[in-house]
């Protein structure tokens, strides 16, 4: 059974999701929850809080337990980004763009 969460949206760097995210795949979910508490990180904070969004809805709606939930796939995909202009030299703009992105966590029992 595979259990799913996804937010959407996140106003945090693909690249620097994807670096907390290596960390945790393929381990268990709840050492992946104590994981992600002792990296300082702002991605860490939101891939944590997706990961317990999955737990839950494996616990509440599959009546799964959530000691025996592994982490089979974590994905950062790249939500819309934000244009934005910065003033350069002599009077230009220098046009830079605030990257979202799309957390998906997947767990399953192994069953």
């Amino acid at each position: 059974m595979e259990v799913q969460a996804l937010t959407k949206y996140v106003r945090v760097s693909p690249k620097k999701a994807r670096e907390v995210i290596r960390e945790i795949q393929g381990r268990r979910a709840a050492e992946a929850e104590q994981l992600l508490k002792f990296i300082p990180r702002k991605s860490a904070r939101l891939v944590a809080k997706t990961l317990h969004s999955a737990i839950a809805n494996a616990e509440n709606n599959n009546n799964l337990s959530g000691e025996d939930l592994i982490i089979t796939k974590a994905v950062i995909e790249e939500g819309p980004s934000l244009k934005r202009f910065r003033a350069g030299a002599r009077g230009s703009a220098k046009p830079f763009k605030k990257r979202t992105s799309h957390i998906r966590i997947i767990l399953s029992d192994n069953k």
